[in-house]
């Protein structure tokens, strides 16, 4: 992996929620295999604690389902199969009732390093990508232009962020390693059909140790461009 300025580079995530990532969560049993093997809940607790320990700003761009997003009658194949088993579904956008420790909260073991104060957590995307929330927005106003890309999951939302993302002109690495999908018989490998669209259309694809080798490594210093005479 080649170095990254860390004064223009966050990391995000998408997704780091009980459903997709705790035992009792609604889609686990679908991606368990997958997050196991990769020690996906390992690897984004080390992203986290890297990242925050050398300054490098971290975005959650979560999923949210609320009662309005049940009347929609134009659904994907996975949409209709979230909705039916209330994937990420909250009580309604100005609400918290019950959700500690739904669905759609965020991992236990993560909250520490979501809830600081400081994690930039966007508006939910509600499909896959990143086009129906403020996350470029964010990322904008906060001159970022390098994206190192990882959450939940890999074939879903992780790539439509990667390819949101390349359309509007970021450099997106994605650490393959802190992500996972499903395992179908009916629908097929999500993480092995992920893996091969990260390698055609990501800047970079790395494991979570790459990465953490080069934010921990010596830091360039910001410059300023000279005044012009």
């Amino acid at each position: 992996m080649k170095a990254i300025n860390p004064h223009q580079t966050a990391l995000v995530v998408t997704d780091p929620q009980n459903d997709f990532l705790s035992t009792d969560g609604v889609a686990w049993e679908l991606v368990k295999e997958s997050v196991i093997e990769n020690e996906t809940i390992d690897h984004l607790e080390k992203l986290f604690r890297a990242t925050k320990a050398n300054a490098i700003p971290v975005f959650i761009s979560p999923h949210y389902y609320y009662p309005t997003d049940h009347q929609w009658q134009v659904e994907g194949t996975l949409e209709e199969k979230m909705h039916a088993m209330q994937m990420f579904d909250r009580k309604g956008p100005l609400s918290l009732e019950s959700f500690e420790g739904s669905g759609a909260d965020w991992l236990e073991r993560l909250k520490p390093y979501i809830e600081d104060g400081k994690t930039v957590i966007v508006s939910p995307h509600k499909v896959y990508g990143p086009q129906s929330n403020d996350l470029v927005l964010q990322l904008r106003k906060r001159n970022i232009n390098t994206v190192l890309l990882a959450g939940m999951s890999a074939n879903l939302c992780v790539e439509s962020h990667m390819r949101e993302l390349l359309e509007q002109g970021f450099e997106v690495i994605v650490i393959k390693d802190a992500t996972a999908a499903a395992q179908s018989p009916e629908l097929g490998d999500g993480y092995a059909a992920a893996l091969t669209n990260f390698a055609y259309l990501a800047n970079d694809v790395v494991t979570t140790d790459e990465v953490i080798e080069v934010i921990t490594g010596p830091r360039p210093q910001a410059t300023m461009e000279s005044p012009r005479p």
